[in-house]
């Protein structure tokens, strides 16, 4: 097949205990999926159906990135996640069927434009402007579930420069693991290499350039990236 411009390199990820990699098709992200956080965003946590905003795959950031401060925001907003690495086809799926589409877990960081998200929201517009950006979803790698099994409860957290900013546990989640793949599933055909992050827990803020991130959850390896100065050109962090 001939290209107008030679295709760009797939995005993936590292696979624990494996030299091969997961290639990363889509990015979705779950909105509010922890009361506390829920609260603190300045909404009453609920029982209905779990709503979905995307990232592109392009956003991911490894583990060890430097992330540019992203352009026209004064307020860039750190949120740990865990990442439900999908590994088949998969559409319709029951909440008891949903696990078995799932490859494994990771780590993940969903990085907000928490300025330009709050802004798109008064304006009644969609948030992707708050939330998609060049390294906005830094990932780390992906534990298949014959390593680490389904978690369901377990510890994570984030520290910024060593200080724990986040603390929670999977198990506060609003929608399980499970529920939300269904749902996604009834939304969209989910296919192989899909991520889904799955919410984070209270005590989200802001960092700036210069902050060391680290993201950790009982069981899986931990992520760790910093945030570099705005890229050259692209105008001033705070």
């Amino acid at each position: 097949m001939e290209t107008v411009f030679p295709l760009w390199n797939p995005v993936t990820l590292p696979v624990s205990g494996s030299d091969k990699r997961f290639p990363v098709r889509r990015v979705f992200c779950v909105g509010r999926n922890y009361a506390e956080h829920a609260r603190e965003m300045g909404h009453d946590p609920d029982r209905d159906p779990p709503f979905f905003f995307i990232k592109p795959a392009d956003s991911i950031a490894q583990n060890g990135a430097a992330i540019a401060y992203p352009p026209l925001t004064q307020s860039l907003h750190h949120e740990v996640e865990l990442a439900a690495a999908i590994g088949s086809d998969a559409r319709d799926l029951t909440p008891d069927a949903a696990e078995a589409a799932v490859f494994g877990y990771a780590v993940a960081i969903d990085l907000t434009r928490r300025d330009l998200q709050a802004e798109a929201k008064s304006l009644s517009r969609p948030w992707e402007v708050g939330k998609t950006f060049d390294g906005s979803a830094p990932c780390g790698s992906i534990h298949p579930v014959g390593r680490a099994g389904h978690p369901r409860a377990g510890a994570i957290s984030l520290q910024v420069n060593q200080e724990t900013r986040q603390q929670g546990d999977l198990a506060q989640m609003i929608w399980s693991v499970p529920e939300v793949v269904s749902r996604l599933s009834q939304l969209f055909g989910l296919k192989a290499g899909d991520l889904i992050f799955t919410g984070t827990p209270s005590g989200v803020g802001a960092v700036e350039p210069g902050d060391r991130l680290h993201a950790s959850i009982e069981g899986l390896s931990h992520l760790a990236v910093s945030i570099a100065a705005p890229a050259q050109g692209q105008g001033s962090g705070p």
